[in-house]
Protein backbone atom coordinates (compact mmCIF):
# COMPACT_ATOMS: atom_id res chain seq x y z
CA UNK A 1 0.00 0.00 0.00
CA UNK A 2 1.59 3.25 -1.17
CA UNK A 3 1.01 6.40 0.84
CA UNK A 4 -0.90 9.27 -0.75
CA UNK A 5 2.47 11.02 -0.95
CA UNK A 6 5.74 9.18 -1.39
CA UNK A 7 8.43 10.43 1.00
CA UNK A 8 11.75 10.69 -0.85
CA UNK A 9 15.31 11.19 0.41
CA UNK A 10 17.93 12.34 -2.11
CA UNK A 11 21.63 11.50 -1.70
CA UNK A 12 24.25 12.99 -4.04
CA UNK A 13 27.65 14.49 -3.33
CA UNK A 14 27.30 17.23 -5.97
CA UNK A 15 25.47 20.25 -4.62
CA UNK A 16 24.27 21.31 -8.09
CA UNK A 17 22.69 17.91 -8.63
CA UNK A 18 21.07 17.96 -5.19
CA UNK A 19 19.64 21.41 -5.79
CA UNK A 20 18.36 20.72 -9.30
CA UNK A 21 16.92 17.30 -8.50
CA UNK A 22 15.49 18.59 -5.24
CA UNK A 23 13.67 21.34 -7.13
CA UNK A 24 12.40 18.82 -9.67
CA UNK A 25 11.16 16.43 -6.99
CA UNK A 26 9.28 19.27 -5.31
CA UNK A 27 7.29 19.78 -8.52
CA UNK A 28 6.29 16.16 -9.01
CA UNK A 29 2.79 15.03 -8.09
CA UNK A 30 2.53 12.81 -4.97
CA UNK A 31 6.25 13.27 -4.16
CA UNK A 32 7.48 14.80 -0.90
CA UNK A 33 11.21 15.50 -0.56
CA UNK A 34 12.07 14.93 3.11
CA UNK A 35 15.81 15.56 3.01
CA UNK A 36 19.06 15.66 1.02
CA UNK A 37 22.39 14.03 1.87
CA UNK A 38 25.91 14.63 0.56
CA UNK A 39 27.32 11.14 1.22
CA UNK A 40 26.34 7.63 2.26
CA UNK A 41 26.83 8.14 5.98
CA UNK A 42 24.59 11.19 5.97
CA UNK A 43 22.03 9.32 3.90
CA UNK A 44 21.83 6.56 6.54
CA UNK A 45 21.45 9.11 9.34
CA UNK A 46 18.72 11.05 7.53
CA UNK A 47 16.91 7.85 6.56
CA UNK A 48 16.78 6.85 10.22
CA UNK A 49 15.45 10.29 11.13
CA UNK A 50 12.90 10.86 8.37
CA UNK A 51 11.78 7.28 7.50
CA UNK A 52 11.47 7.84 3.73
CA UNK A 53 9.65 5.46 1.42
CA UNK A 54 12.26 5.80 -1.33
CA UNK A 55 15.89 6.93 -1.43
CA UNK A 56 17.43 8.25 -4.64
CA UNK A 57 21.02 7.15 -4.03
CA UNK A 58 24.02 8.36 -6.00
CA UNK A 59 26.55 5.53 -6.29
CA UNK A 60 29.76 7.57 -6.28
CA UNK A 61 30.06 9.57 -3.07
CA UNK A 62 32.85 10.27 -0.55
CA UNK A 63 33.18 8.69 2.92
CA UNK A 64 30.65 5.96 2.06
CA UNK A 65 29.61 5.21 -1.51
CA UNK A 66 26.04 4.54 -2.54
CA UNK A 67 26.45 0.78 -2.92
CA UNK A 68 27.64 0.33 0.67
CA UNK A 69 24.99 2.77 1.92
CA UNK A 70 22.32 0.79 0.07
CA UNK A 71 23.57 -2.46 1.62
CA UNK A 72 23.51 -1.01 5.13
CA UNK A 73 20.13 0.64 4.60
CA UNK A 74 18.64 -2.68 3.54
CA UNK A 75 19.87 -4.20 6.81
CA UNK A 76 18.70 -1.32 9.03
CA UNK A 77 15.46 -0.32 7.30
CA UNK A 78 14.38 -3.11 4.93
CA UNK A 79 11.11 -1.35 4.08
CA UNK A 80 12.94 1.61 2.53
CA UNK A 81 13.38 1.17 -1.21
CA UNK A 82 16.44 2.47 -3.03
CA UNK A 83 16.75 3.76 -6.57
CA UNK A 84 20.39 3.91 -7.62
CA UNK A 85 21.26 7.16 -9.35
CA UNK A 86 24.43 7.58 -11.40
CA UNK A 87 25.99 9.26 -14.37
CA UNK A 88 27.42 5.98 -15.64
CA UNK A 89 25.39 3.08 -17.02
CA UNK A 90 28.27 0.61 -16.66
CA UNK A 91 27.95 -3.07 -15.82
CA UNK A 92 29.77 -3.05 -12.48
CA UNK A 93 27.78 -0.28 -10.88
CA UNK A 94 24.48 -1.68 -12.16
CA UNK A 95 25.09 -5.09 -10.63
CA UNK A 96 26.70 -3.68 -7.51
CA UNK A 97 23.66 -1.56 -6.77
CA UNK A 98 21.16 -4.33 -7.46
CA UNK A 99 23.09 -6.88 -5.42
CA UNK A 100 23.22 -4.40 -2.54
CA UNK A 101 19.43 -4.22 -2.57
CA UNK A 102 18.47 -1.39 -4.93
CA UNK A 103 15.04 -1.84 -6.50
CA UNK A 104 15.56 0.65 -9.29
CA UNK A 105 18.29 2.23 -11.35
CA UNK A 106 18.26 5.59 -13.13
CA UNK A 107 20.88 7.55 -15.01
CA UNK A 108 21.13 11.22 -14.07
CA UNK A 109 19.97 12.32 -17.50
CA UNK A 110 16.61 10.56 -17.03
CA UNK A 111 13.57 12.70 -17.76
CA UNK A 112 11.29 14.02 -15.02
CA UNK A 113 8.63 11.60 -16.26
CA UNK A 114 11.02 8.65 -15.93
CA UNK A 115 12.10 9.72 -12.43
CA UNK A 116 8.48 10.20 -11.35
CA UNK A 117 7.44 6.81 -12.75
CA UNK A 118 10.42 5.05 -11.16
CA UNK A 119 9.70 6.48 -7.71
CA UNK A 120 6.04 5.49 -7.80
CA UNK A 121 6.84 2.04 -9.19
CA UNK A 122 9.48 1.27 -6.57
CA UNK A 123 7.34 2.71 -3.76
CA UNK A 124 4.62 0.25 -4.81
CA UNK A 125 7.03 -2.64 -4.26
CA UNK A 126 8.02 -3.27 -7.86
CA UNK A 127 11.37 -2.98 -9.60
CA UNK A 128 12.21 -0.23 -12.06
CA UNK A 129 15.22 -0.15 -14.39
CA UNK A 130 16.08 2.65 -16.75
CA UNK A 131 15.82 1.16 -20.28
CA UNK A 132 19.26 2.65 -20.99
CA UNK A 133 20.89 0.19 -18.58
CA UNK A 134 18.76 -2.95 -18.95
CA UNK A 135 21.07 -4.48 -21.55
CA UNK A 136 24.05 -3.85 -19.26
CA UNK A 137 22.40 -5.94 -16.55
CA UNK A 138 21.80 -8.83 -18.93
CA UNK A 139 25.35 -8.67 -20.31
CA UNK A 140 26.97 -8.42 -16.89
CA UNK A 141 24.91 -11.26 -15.44
CA UNK A 142 25.85 -13.46 -18.38
CA UNK A 143 29.54 -12.63 -17.92
CA UNK A 144 29.38 -13.30 -14.18
CA UNK A 145 27.65 -16.64 -14.69
CA UNK A 146 30.20 -17.57 -17.32
CA UNK A 147 33.16 -16.81 -15.05
CA UNK A 148 31.60 -18.78 -12.19
CA UNK A 149 30.94 -21.78 -14.42
CA UNK A 150 34.49 -21.68 -15.80
CA UNK A 151 35.93 -21.80 -12.29
CA UNK A 152 33.44 -24.44 -11.19
CA UNK A 153 32.45 -22.34 -8.18
CA UNK A 154 29.83 -23.78 -5.84
CA UNK A 155 30.40 -22.07 -2.52
CA UNK A 156 33.13 -19.88 -1.13
CA UNK A 157 35.36 -20.85 1.81
CA UNK A 158 34.95 -19.43 5.31
CA UNK A 159 31.59 -17.88 4.41
CA UNK A 160 33.20 -15.21 2.25
CA UNK A 161 30.75 -13.16 0.25
CA UNK A 162 31.16 -12.96 -3.56
CA UNK A 163 32.33 -9.35 -3.20
CA UNK A 164 34.93 -10.29 -0.56
CA UNK A 165 36.21 -13.06 -2.84
CA UNK A 166 36.41 -10.56 -5.70
CA UNK A 167 38.43 -8.16 -3.55
CA UNK A 168 40.69 -11.03 -2.46
CA UNK A 169 41.34 -12.03 -6.08
CA UNK A 170 42.35 -8.45 -6.88
CA UNK A 171 44.71 -8.39 -3.89
CA UNK A 172 46.29 -11.52 -5.34
CA UNK A 173 46.75 -9.62 -8.62
CA UNK A 174 48.84 -7.11 -6.68
CA UNK A 175 46.39 -4.21 -6.73
CA UNK A 176 46.40 -1.59 -3.97
CA UNK A 177 43.23 -0.62 -2.09
CA UNK A 178 42.88 2.49 -4.25
CA UNK A 179 43.28 0.47 -7.45
CA UNK A 180 40.72 -2.11 -6.28
CA UNK A 181 38.29 0.69 -5.41
CA UNK A 182 38.69 2.18 -8.88
CA UNK A 183 38.22 -1.23 -10.53
CA UNK A 184 35.05 -1.99 -8.57
CA UNK A 185 33.69 1.58 -8.68
CA UNK A 186 33.46 1.94 -4.90
CA UNK A 187 35.28 4.02 -2.29
CA UNK A 188 38.62 3.01 -0.72
CA UNK A 189 36.83 2.98 2.64
CA UNK A 190 34.45 0.32 1.34
CA UNK A 191 37.37 -1.79 0.11
CA UNK A 192 39.09 -1.46 3.49
CA UNK A 193 35.89 -2.70 5.16
CA UNK A 194 35.71 -5.71 2.82
CA UNK A 195 39.37 -6.54 3.51
CA UNK A 196 38.87 -6.32 7.28
CA UNK A 197 35.89 -8.67 7.04
CA UNK A 198 37.56 -11.25 4.82
CA UNK A 199 40.78 -11.18 6.89
CA UNK A 200 38.73 -11.85 10.04
CA UNK A 201 36.73 -14.67 8.44
CA UNK A 202 39.78 -16.41 6.96
CA UNK A 203 42.16 -15.74 9.88
CA UNK A 204 44.49 -13.73 7.64
CA UNK A 205 46.95 -11.23 9.16
CA UNK A 206 48.45 -9.51 6.11
CA UNK A 207 48.36 -9.26 2.32
CA UNK A 208 51.04 -11.91 1.85
CA UNK A 209 48.88 -14.43 3.72
CA UNK A 210 45.88 -13.22 1.72
CA UNK A 211 47.61 -14.01 -1.56
CA UNK A 212 48.59 -17.47 -0.31
CA UNK A 213 45.01 -18.08 0.87
CA UNK A 214 43.60 -16.95 -2.47
CA UNK A 215 45.85 -19.39 -4.35
CA UNK A 216 45.21 -22.24 -1.92
CA UNK A 217 41.43 -21.93 -2.09
CA UNK A 218 41.31 -21.41 -5.85
CA UNK A 219 39.90 -17.88 -5.60
CA UNK A 220 42.93 -16.75 -7.60
CA UNK A 221 45.36 -18.58 -9.88
CA UNK A 222 49.11 -18.20 -9.42
CA UNK A 223 50.92 -16.68 -12.41
CA UNK A 224 52.76 -19.16 -14.62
Amino acid sequence: MVRARVRVLLADDQRLVRDSLGTLLGLLDRIELVGTAADGEQALALAAEHKPDVVLMDLRMPRMDGIEATRQLRERQPDVRVIALTTYADDESVLGALRAGARGYLTKDASSQDIHAAILTVAAGEASLDPAVQHHVVAALAATDGRAAARGESELPDELTPREAEVLALIAEGLTNAEIAARLVVSPATIKSHINHLFAKAGIRDRAQAVNYAYRTGIATPPP
